[in-house]
């Protein structure tokens, strides 16, 4: 099992340090769904929400959220991404909307936290638009799908 990096000798949290690593192309994939209600699922898919264009808003929220990421989880680097985007699928027989955020940079560190964290604002606005047609909505299924590049090589998540 890897060692966990994110502590010093005396148990402190530190950033990892990581300027002797080399640059790569790095690119992560994150996926999660949000289920609806199936009057909401109809008011997305027809673009009928009084808030209106509610994939496109969750969209532009998820790529954002990708960008922030190292403002919102204490000891991610700050990254110069190249690529985020997000893509949302209607899935009419679960009633649910399901998210995949897609992040690339070329540095010396990876994307799976810009990944996840661009599908879960993405997720949450959809949440937010919604809430007055639906409170029971429920958001899962959060995982990372693949990642490439950098010197733990890559990984593509078993279904």
């Amino acid at each position: 099992m890897a060692e966990f990096t994110h502590f010093n000798r005396s148990g402190e949290a530190v950033m990892v340090d990581v300027s002797s690593k080399k640059d790569t192309v790095r690119e992560a994939a994150a996926e999660g769904r949000i289920t609806v209600s199936e009057e909401c699922f109809q008011k997305i898919q027809n673009k009928e929400m009084g808030k209106g264009d509610v994939l496109g808003v969750a969209r532009i929220a998820g790529i954002m959220g990708a960008k922030k990421t190292s403002e919102l989880i204490p000891l991610c680097h700050i990254l110069n991404l190249t690529k985020v985007e997000i893509e949302f699928q209607m899935e009419e027989i679960s009633s649910s909307v399901k998210a995949v955020c897609t992040v690339r940079t070329v540095g010396k560190t990876g994307v799976e936290m810009e990944a996840l964290t661009g599908v879960n604002i993405a997720l949450l606005t959809i949440y937010d638009m919604c809430k007055a047609i639906d409170k029971a909505m429920e958001i899962g299924e959060i995982h990372l799908c693949r990642k490439s590049g950098g010197k733990s090589g890559d990984f593509i998540r078993q279904k």
